[in-house]
């Protein structure tokens, strides 16, 4: 079976040195470059199981690299977003852009291996409660289908919306447990397999995101809504149809 291959894009030679070394010695293929358009360019060439992407970076900086990956052909790839910066907005807008987590430098390696092996692991695996309905070909829900073999939605007029790993995981979530309300650390465990910090906004910034995508107003919201103080409810009904 062939190791997982890690993209390093990170402007400080040592760091990628570094980080190389440490993967390779640990059974993780890494790849290190020093910008955007060498990540562009190993991309096109090989096959990526992870990026890890510094914020702070020449020219193109990370959180423009890591909104491109996600409108692209490479969307699916998870990234573990590197920043110098303590401030949780960085942070925050890290996550906004589709990072699936990150991590403040300074690191030790060992940190940032176990970091990488979490991604994957989630991005791999559907959490138990998402096998319910796994042998269903579609989940339809209000003017929406989930195609559970693809991973994306498709409109009433059959409009493809593509989704990342974080938003397909959490949307399944919804659709197998709807009209209950679900709390911000069930959300983590369900879908991510850990529990939150107290700082810990991922799953908010992740349901504005998945309301983006069904075209969801949070103010007056018909599929995702916000109970204060507990967490939130799927609101509309689930048809789940075995055949297109």
């Amino acid at each position: 079976m062939d190791s997982d291959h890690v993209l390093i894009v990170d402007d400080d030679r040592e760091i990628r040195e570094l980080l190389v070394s440490y993967l390779e010695r640990n059974g993780v293929q890494a790849t290190a470059v020093g910008n955007g358009r060498q990540m562009r360019d190993t991309l096109a060439a090989q096959r990526v199981d992870l990026i890890v992407l510094d914020l702070m970076l020449p020219g193109e900086d990370g959180l423009t690299l890591c909104r491109d990956l996600r409108a692209g052909p490479h969307r699916q790839v998870p990234v573990l977003m590197l920043t110098a910066r303590s401030d949780e907005a960085d942070r925050i807008l890290g996550l906004e852009m589709g990072a699936d987590d990150y991590l403040v430098k300074p690191f030790a390696a060992r940190e940032l291996l176990a970091r990488v092996r979490a991604v994957l692991r989630r991005a791999r695996m559907l959490p138990p409660n998402l096998q319910v309905t796994e042998a269903a070909s579609l989940l339809a829900f209000g003017d929406w289908q989930l195609d559970t073999v693809a991973r994306h939605l498709l409109t009433h007029e059959g409009t493809v919306v593509t989704l990342t790993g974080a938003e397909y995981r959490l949307l399944r979530v919804f659709l197998d447990h709807p009209q209950r309300v679900l709390t911000r650390d069930q959300l983590l465990q369900l879908t991510q397999g850990r529990d939150a910090d107290a700082f810990d906004r991922s799953i908010d910034l992740l349901v504005s995101r998945l309301r983006q995508r069904l075209r969801d107003d949070a103010r007056e919201p018909r599929y995702i809504k916000t109970l204060r103080h507990e967490g939130y409810v799927f609101s509309c009904a689930v048809t789940v149809k075995t055949a297109y």
